[in-house]
């Protein structure tokens, strides 16, 4: 990953997972990126490549996938703008266990673990922070394994649903509108199922009146239905989110 100009301080982007830190900590997370700009289909790092960084996204998407036995991606985040992602490893010689490529062209900030550290060790406020981005990531991590494992693949379709509409959903005059377009294939591939599979589900949704298609955007009209399939803990926005 090359870095470019680093990036201004400034108390923008407390959003996403970064709002786990303050707007003091932030600055002097920022005082340390170095902006590199994001094209569309780029792959930033593939699976086994050395994690000597941290990307902060700006702008744009970026999606982190898992390779399978048979070839296939799993999806187990989308990181928007605000979010903030790594792979903390205490052996000395971290390597990436996932894929990053970006969907939607945008730009991201890069930090390297030798200037992280710095920061570790010049400020304990800071280090504190950083442990409850750990905790944060590593939460929303188990909560997407439990959904998978625990309730089928029409649990984790629903709690899916549930996560798009906390992460990208805006009111609509029949419920929750989805404003991330996603096709069937995709949606597969952030539950670990098939995309024939998604579809049974989706037309059962559909008949039930659980869901609606409009404008290629999927609607949620019965959030009360998904939470009950996937027996919802109602956990925070913060976790509940892709």
């Amino acid at each position: 990953m090359t870095a470019t100009a680093r990036i201004p301080i400034g108390n923008e982007g407390l959003k996403g997972t970064a709002h786990c830190f303050s707007p003091v900590s932030f600055a002097r997370l920022q005082s340390i990126m170095y902006r590199k700009p994001a094209e569309k289909g780029a792959i930033l790092f593939w699976e086994g490549d050395p994690a000597d960084n941290l990307i902060f996204v700006r702008s744009g998407r970026v999606r982190i996938t898992k390779t399978a036995e048979n070839g296939r991606h799993i999806t187990l985040y989308l990181l928007q703008s605000g979010d903030l992602y790594g792979q903390p490893d205490p052996s000395g010689r971290p390597v990436h266990a996932f894929n990053a490529e970006v969907l939607e062209p945008g730009e991201i900030g890069v930090i390297r673990w030798s200037d992280l550290e710095v920061l570790l060790w010049q400020h304990g406020d800071f280090a504190i922070e950083f442990v409850k981005w750990m905790g944060l990531m590593h939460r929303l991590t188990q909560t997407k394994f439990r959904d998978l494992m625990m309730y089928g693949k029409a649990g984790a379709l629903c709690s899916l649903l549930i996560r798009l509409c906390n992460s990208n959903g805006v009111p609509d005059a029949d419920g929750t509108l989805i404003s991330l377009k996603i096709s069937h294939a995709e949606l597969a591939d952030m539950i670990g199922a098939t995309r024939e599979c998604v579809n049974r589900m989706l037309s059962k949704f559909r008949k039930e009146h659980v869901v609606l298609v409009k404008d290629g955007h999927l609607v949620v009209r019965n959030l009360d239905y998904l939470r009950g399939v996937c027996q919802c803990e109602n956990c925070p926005k913060e976790i509940c989110r892709m």
